[in-house]
C-alpha cells in the first residue's frame, strides 16, 4: 500500500517537474538555512558542557555600588575564596585565579601561551584529567607548573614524555613540569593552556591580602546537597561582613550561564548572547515557514490541474483519507529530496559560514543527533506543507470536476494572497532590519573617539623593553616608518586599573565616584592622538613630574568651576597637582560615556607600547623595519603586534555578527519568495494564455500584457510593505533602545525597502509576463 502511494507520487513529481523543482529548491534553502543556525546554535549552547560538575561549579563576580548605580566586574578580593571554603558550609571547594600570558622557551622552539595562575582546589574544580603526573602531588613543588598535552606537543613534539623537564619562562624563570593534562574543549569561557601555583603569583605582596584590591577570578565549587540561594545569599553578605561597607556584593554566577548569559545591568542580570540565540532560532523558523508558504502556494494554484485526477480516484473508489495520505506523501518526498540537496548545500557552504561568523563549525553527519535533526526538520517541513493542500485536494467533488465544472477557488485563492503576503512582509522586515544594523555599527564607528586609531600599532611589552625603552624608541623613530610612541599600561580601548575614594580640589561627593588610571610615557598622548583641552603633557623627565597628574574633561567638571589646573588630587594619602586636562575619549564601553580618567607620569609597568606609523610608508616595510628593531633589542621574544583599529572592530563582535547574518538570511527569504512568486507567475500566466492570445489578437502592447500579469503581484507586495513597516519599526526601535549611543531611524529607509521590495517582485514577475506576451497566439487559440 505504501509503496503504491510512493510510485504515484514519484509519477506525479516527474508529471510535474518545473512546479517539483520550485518546491524543492525552496524548501533546500529553508532547510540549509535552519540547518546552519542549528550548528550555530549547538555550538553556542555548548560552552562549558565537557567540565563534568554542570550543577555545582560556580564564578564568582561582584556588584559595586559607584554614584548610586550597581556596576558588576569579574574580579574579587584575593582573599575572598578561602573566606567562603571556611565560613559558608555549602562551598566545598573554591580556588583564585589570575590569567598571564609568557614566553616559553625549550632549546630554540619558543611559544607564547596563556595560562593562569591557580589555587589547588581548581584542579577538583573542573575534574582535570592527568596524562602524566596526579592532581595530588602536582602542586607540591612552589615552582611546579602543569601543561596541556597541546602545548606540550608544542614544545617537545609529539610522544615525548615531559614530566620533571624544567621549562624556562620569560628567558628568567625556571618551571618545572609536574603535570600534562588533557586539552580542553575550545567552547570555554576562560581558557588556559598552563596552570601553576598561585603562591608564585602572590609571592608574599601585601595588597593581595587584604578585601581593599580586586583583581583575582574566584571560581567556586558547591556541595551537591547544598542549597544555591541561601548559599548565594550568604556570599553576597560576605564582603560587608568583611569591610564593614556595603557597596560592594560578590554573588555566584553558574558554569552554564558563563557564556550566554553573562550581561548584567545595575546588578540585574539581563541577558548576552542567549538573546542572539533565540532571535536566530526564530529566524531559522520564519525561513523554514516561508519554504513551507512556497510549497502551499504552488500546490493550491495548481488545483485546476489535479482536479480530474481526484475526481476519477474519487469515483473508482479513493476514499478522502487515503487522497489525503498520498498527497501527504507527495510533499515527504519532495522534502525529502530537498533534504539530500541541502545536505550538497551544507558541505559547499558551512566552510563559507565559518569564514563570516568566525567559527569552526562541523557538518558532522556522523553524529545521531545531527541526523535526527534532518529528519525532524524533513518530516516537519513535509507534513506542515503538505497539510493544507492535502486536505484542500482531497475536498473536490468528483461529480462536478468530472462534468467539467470550474473548481472552486475562492478560499485558496485568499490564503494563497495571504500567504505571499505574508512571505513579502517577513522579507521587507529582514531588508529594512539589515539596513538598520549596518547604520548602527557605522554610527558607532564613526563615533568621534577623541584619539586617532589610525596607522596606531599596539605591542605587547615584555622581555627587557622598559628598560630599553628610550634606545627602542630612538631606534623606532629613526626608521622613519614611525613618528611617536608611548606605554600605558593599559590598552587604549580597555577598561583596566580603577578605583574610587580620591580626593580632590573642589570635589563633593568624591568618594562614590569610579576613576580609571593610567600610568603613561611623556609621549602617549601624543602618540594615540589624544588632546590637550587645558595645560601641558608630562616632561619626559619623569622625577620633573613625579607629583603631577592629567585628567580629562569628565573629571575636570567634578572639581567645580574654574580652570583645573593647578588643583589637588590626593590619593592614598599621596597628593598630586593637576598640570593638564585631555579631551574626553572613548574606551571599553564603546556606546556610552567612559569614567574620568587620571593620567600618571610612570610607564615602570607598563604592559603596552603604541606606535604612531608613517602613513607614507608601506606597511609590510613598516612592519618589517618595526621588527629589526624589536628583535635588535629584544631578540628573546617573538615580534607580535596588532592593529588598534583592528581591536576596535573587533568591539563590534556580535552587532557585525547581527548584520551578517540578517544580510545572509534577507537574501535567503527574498531568494525563497522570489521563487514562489516567479511559480505562481507561470502558473498564472499559463492559465490566463487564451486571454492573453485574444488580447494580442485585438491589438494589445506586450507592455499592457505585462502590466495587466504584474499589478495583482504588485498589489499584494505593497500591501506586504504597508504590514512590514510597522512590524520593522517597533522591532527595530526596541533593539535600539539597548545602546545609549545610537541613531534615529529615518523614514527614507522603509521608502528605499518598500521600492527595493517593488524592484525584486517585478523583476520576478516581468520575467513569465513578457515571455507571456510575447507568445504566439497562434499556440494558444489554436483549441479554439
Amino acid at each position: 500500500m505504501i509503496l503504491n502511494y510512493i510510485k504515484i507520487a514519484f509519477r506525479t513529481l516527474l508529471k510535474n517537474k518545473g512546479y517539483s523543482f520550485l518546491n524543492i529548491f525552496g524548501l533546500a534553502i529553508g532547510i540549509t538555512c535552519a540547518s546552519l543556525i542549528f550548528l550555530w546554535v549547538e555550538d553556542e549552547v555548548s560552552f562549558n558542557s565537557d567540565f563534568e560538575k554542570q550543577d555545582q561549579v560556580y564564578y564568582v563576580p561582584t556588584h559595586q555600588e559607584y554614584d548610586g548605580e550597581w556596576r558588576t566586574f569579574n574580579s574579587t578580593p584575593g582573599p575572598l575564596a578561602e573566606a567562603m571554603k571556611t565560613e559558608i558550609p555549602g562551598v566545598l571547594r573554591a580556588a583564585r585565579t589570575k590569567e598571564r600570558d609568557f614566553l616559553f622557551a625549550v632549546n630554540d622552539n619558543a611559544i607564547n601561551s596563556s595560562g593562569r595562575y591557580v589555587d589547588k582546589d581548581f584542579i577538583d574544580i573542573f575534574s582535570l584529567q592527568f596524562i602524566e603526573g596526579n592532581a595530588e602531588d602536582a602542586f607540591n613543588n612552589p615552582e611546579a607548573i602543569i601543561i596541556t598535552q597541546e602545548m606540550a606537543e608544542q614544545l617537545y613534539g609529539e610522544n615525548n614524555k615531559v614530566l620533571g623537564k624544567v621549562l624556562k619562562v620569560n628567558n628568567a624563570d625556571n618551571y618545572l613540569i609536574t603535570g600534562v593534562i588533557k586539552n580542553a574543549s575550545k567552547n570555554i569561557t576562560f581558557p588556559f593552556n598552563w596552570i601553576a601555583p598561585f603562591q608564585r603569583y602572590s609571592n608574599g605582596q601585601e595588597w593581595m591580602t587584604g578585601y581593599g584590591s580586586f583583581f583575582a577570578d574566584t571560581f567556586v565549587e558547591l556541595s551537591p546537597e547544598s542549597d544555591f540561594s541561601a548559599v548565594d545569599a550568604q556570599v553576597r553578605g560576605l564582603l560587608e561582613k568583611k569591610t564593614d561597607e556595603s557597596g560592594s556584593k560578590a554573588f555566584l554566577h553558574s558554569i552554564k550561564d558563563w557564556h550566554l548569559r553573562a550581561d548584567f545591568e545595575n546588578g540585574k542580570q539581563v541577558g548576552g548572547r542567549i538573546i542572539y540565540v533565540r532571535l536566530f532560532s526564530l529566524i531559522a523558523l520564519i525561513i523554514l515557514l516561508i519554504a513551507c508558504i512556497n510549497f502551499m502556494n504552488l500546490s493550491t494554484a495548481r488545483s485546476e490541474k489535479r482536479a480530474n485526477e481526484v475526481g476519477v480516484r474519487k469515483a473508482m473508489g479513493s476514499g478522502r483519507t487515503r487522497l489525503i495520505f498520498q498527497f501527504i506523501t507527495e510533499a515527504l518526498i519532495l522534502a525529502f529530496i530537498a533534504t539530500i540537496v541541502s545536505v550538497i548545500l551544507l558541505f559547499i557552504l558551512v566552510p563559507q559560514f565559518n569564514l563570516l561568523i568566525q567559527k569552526d563549525l562541523v557538518l558532522g553527519l556522523a553524529k545521531p543527533l545531527h541526523i535526527i535533526v534532518l529528519l525532524v526538520i524533513t518530516l516537519v517541513c513535509g507534513v506542515f506543507a503538505g497539510l493544507y493542500p492535502a486536505f484542500y485536494l482531497s475536498s473536490f467533488k468528483p461529480v462536478e470536476v468530472l462534468k467539467g465544472l470550474k473548481v472552486t477557488q475562492g478560499s485558496a485563492i485568499f490564503i494563497r494572497k495571504g500567504l505571499v503576503i505574508g512571505q513579502f512582509t517577513i522579507s521587507i522586515v529582514f531588508i529594512i532590519s539589515t539596513i538598520l544594523v549596518y547604520q548602527q555599527i557605522q554610527h558607532v564607528k564613526n563615533r568621534d573617539l577623541g584619539f586617532d586609531k589610525e596607522q596606531l600599532i599596539s605591542i605587547d611589552v615584555n622581555g627587557t623593553m622598559i628598560e630599553k625603552f628610550s634606545v627602542i624608541k630612538q631606534d623606532l623613530i629613526n626608521t622613519g616608518a614611525v613618528t611617536s610612541v608611548g606605554l600605558n599600561n593599559t590598552g587604549v580601548l580597555d577598561g583596566g586599573n580603577n578605583g574610587s575614594g580620591l580626593e580632590w580640589t573642589g570635589g563633593t561627593d568624591t568618594e562614590d565616584v569610579l576613576i580609571s588610571f593610567r600610568y603613561i610615557s611623556s609621549g602617549f598622548l601624543e602618540t594615540a592622538g589624544m588632546e590637550l583641552a587645558a595645560g601641558r603633557g608630562f616632561s619626559e623627565n619623569i622625577a620633573k613630574d613625579s607629583a603631577s597628574v592629567l585628567i580629562t574633561e569628565s573629571f575636570a567638571r567634578l572639581m567645580g568651576k574654574g580652570s583645573a589646573i593647578g588643583k589637588k588630587v590626593i590619593r592614598w594619602e599621596d597628593s598630586y597637582t593637576v598640570i593638564g586636562v585631555v579631551k574626553d575619549y572613548l574606551y571599553e564601553d564603546m556606546y556610552g560615556q567612559s569614567d574620568p580618567v587620571l593620567f600618571f607620569n610612570y610607564h615602570g609597568e607598563a604592559s603596552f607600547m603604541y606606535l604612531k606609523t608613517n602613513p607614507e610608508i608601506a606597511t609590510n616595510t613598516m612592519l618589517s623595519k618595526v621588527e629589526a628593531v624589536m628583535k635588535k633589542h629584544n631578540p628573546a621574544y617573538p615580534f607580535e603586534y596588532s592593529f588598534v583599529d583592528d581591536t576596535f572592530n573587533a568591539k563590534f563582535k556580535s552587532e557585525q555578527l547581527i548584520g551578517k547574518l540578517s544580510q545572509l538570511f534577507a537574501l535567503l527569504a527574498i531568494l525563497i519568495s522570489c521563487l514562489g512568486l516567479f511559480g505562481l507567475a507561470a502558473y498564472t500566466a499559463e492559465q490566463r494564455s487564451k486571454e492573453i492570445g485574444i488580447r494580442k489578437v485585438l491589438g494589445a502592447s506586450v507592455s499592457g500584457l505585462v502590466k495587466l500579469l504584474s499589478k495583482d503581484f504588485l498589489k499584494l507586495v505593497g500591501i506586504s510593505i504597508l504590514i512590514a513597516i510597522p512590524m520593522a519599526w517597533y522591532g527595530m526601535d526596541s533593539w535600539l533602545q539597548d545602546y545609549a549611543y545610537r541613531i534615529e531611524i529615518d523614514w527614507r529607509i522603509f521608502l528605499v525597502a518598500g521600492v527595493v521590495a517593488l524592484l525584486i517582485a517585478l523583476v520576478t514577475v516581468s520575467f513569465q509576463a513578457v515571455k507571456a506576451a510575447l507568445a504566439n497566439p497562434v499556440d494558444s487559440l489554436k483549441t479554439e
